[in-house]
């Protein structure tokens, strides 16, 4: 073997996929993503209007069998389950059936035994009783665990969007990618102008509170609160916050819902059939999706450490080839 950069191509097989977000951040970086898989027919139409390779409609959760993702030879399975359950903008309740989708994927990874997973939640998630059913599965099959809560703002998403990330290697070691992931963390959270500049056309918009204690106007000049799929329009009984970024005015307005879509850094070229799929459909999944960048990032922080050890195995190798053996 040479001593230049090792290629690393690796087949990956997405489970919860959604509209492609995380399929699409690791492919950018250079896995090959061989399968998709999820059961909700619009994200299906729209991931399918923008890959090559195949999503199946298939219910993970009532899976018996798990030859199937076998047969795919992936070397990795990336993942982010759903996990309205555990979202602080959600019931908080881990037994209304969606939370099991993280064992489901638990003990896929269990039978299935590739090399690496990725797993994506939020980051209420490592508060969950279902948390320590995961990991569990993880450990005792074998996986080291490298776990981290990140705001993707810091990951070069233009969105303050905290979430759970685990990665395992199989017959690895705890931790062993947080080196990784800390140096290539930012310094200063990205902003909406840092990431699209002024193609917004706007300086100040506004995003619907979830309460009238929080405010509603926000300025490119930060990140974008974090993406949900609600995505209202101004009430006219909507009175200013004292955080408020900017007074109201006649042209504030919400983002619109492929404005939105930049926000979770899907790129401009990335088909939402705007003319097929309700507006809801589409909110819905965008806000769903993995942020393609903080795909990207854990993709690149993965990759590198892949490299960083087949140099150090080589290198190895060739020390101890050169090193003569001791007579006795």
């Amino acid at each position: 073997m040479s001593n230049k950069t090792h290629e690393i191509s690796l087949r990956a097989i997405d489970l919860f996929a959604g509209c492609g977000g995380l399929s699409l951040g690791f492919q950018n970086v250079g896995f090959k993503i061989v399968a998709a898989f999820d059961n909700w027919e619009p994200a299906i139409q729209i991931y399918r209007k923008n890959f090559l390779h195949e999503i199946y409609n298939c219910d993970l959760g009532n899976l018996n069998d798990y030859n199937d993702f076998t047969s795919f030879k992936p070397d990795i399975i990336i993942s982010g389950p759903p996990c309205q359950d555990f979202s602080s903008v959600g019931k908080r309740n881990e037994n209304l059936g969606r939370g099991d989708l993280s064992i489901t994927f638990a003990k896929i990874i269990a039978s299935v035994k590739p090399k690496w997973f990725v797993m994506e939640n939020v980051d209420r998630f490592q508060k969950s009783q279902k948390y320590n059913q995961v990991i569990n599965i993880f450990k005792n099959s074998g996986y080291g665990l490298t776990e981290k809560i990140i705001n993707a703002a810091f990951c070069g998403v233009p969105q303050s969007r905290k979430r759970y990330f685990c990665i395992g290697e199989l017959n690895g070691i705890d931790n062993a990618l947080i080196p990784y992931i800390n140096y290539n963390l930012s310094k200063e959270p990205t902003t909406i102008r840092h990431y699209l500049g002024n193609r917004l056309g706007l300086e100040y918009y506004y995003r619907h509170p979830r309460t009238y204690q929080r405010r509603g106007i926000f300025s490119i000049d930060e990140p974008s609160p974090t993406i949900r799929g609600v995505n209202r329009p101004i009430p006219k009984t909507y009175k200013l916050h004292p955080g408020d970024a900017a007074p109201l005015t006649p042209d504030l307005r919400p983002l619109t819902t492929i404005e939105r879509s930049y926000i979770q850094t899907f790129p401009k070229s990335f088909d939402f059939d705007e003319k097929s799929q309700s507006k809801t459909d589409l909110e819905q999944m965008i806000a769903n999706a993995v942020p393609v960048k903080l795909a990207e990032f854990f993709a690149r922080c993965l990759l590198q450490y892949m490299k960083d050890n087949i140099e150090l195995n080589v290198k190895q190798m060739q020390s101890t080839q050169l090193v003569p053996s001791l007579q006795i």
